[in-house]
């Protein structure tokens, strides 16, 4: 199970936010090896004043949260931020300097959908990848 958040400035977003969304999906599902059919992103739409954002960045700045169960190898969490990266910026021309990415990670038992904990659910895929 993932969940992903997005954050940049709305006059950003509005024009990426379908294209950004299918490349994160695109590199969830070939990292972690996520059925395609499992897409949860949520765009967190900012007004200029609202969004402080560090020195050097540009209006592309965005920040991707993905929250997931734990269980996922180092290599793989790595290999999913660096094709994030280079998806991103091949594709949206936004310097990886304007892109930061953090993984939250949470067991199982932490997580509730289909009226169960996450640890009580059989999933159709596999967390240690």
């Amino acid at each position: 199970m993932s969940q992903i958040k997005v954050y940049g400035l709305k006059t950003n977003l509005k024009n990426i936010k379908s294209q950004l969304s299918d490349i994160i999906h695109q590199c969830v599902v070939k990292t972690l090896s996520f059925p395609k059919n499992k897409r949860a992103h949520r765009f967190i739409n900012l007004e200029k004043e609202d969004f402080y954002y560090p020195e050097g960045r540009t209006d592309k700045y965005i920040i991707i949260e993905i929250m997931m169960i734990a269980g996922r190898t180092v290599t793989t969490k790595k290999n999913l931020i660096k094709m994030l990266f280079k998806e991103i910026h091949e594709q949206l021309n936004i310097s990886t300097t304007d892109i930061e990415i953090v993984i939250l990670e949470s067991p199982a038992s932490n997580w509730g959908f289909g009226g169960m904990t996450g640890d009580e659910v059989s999933l159709n895929y596999k967390i240690e990848v």
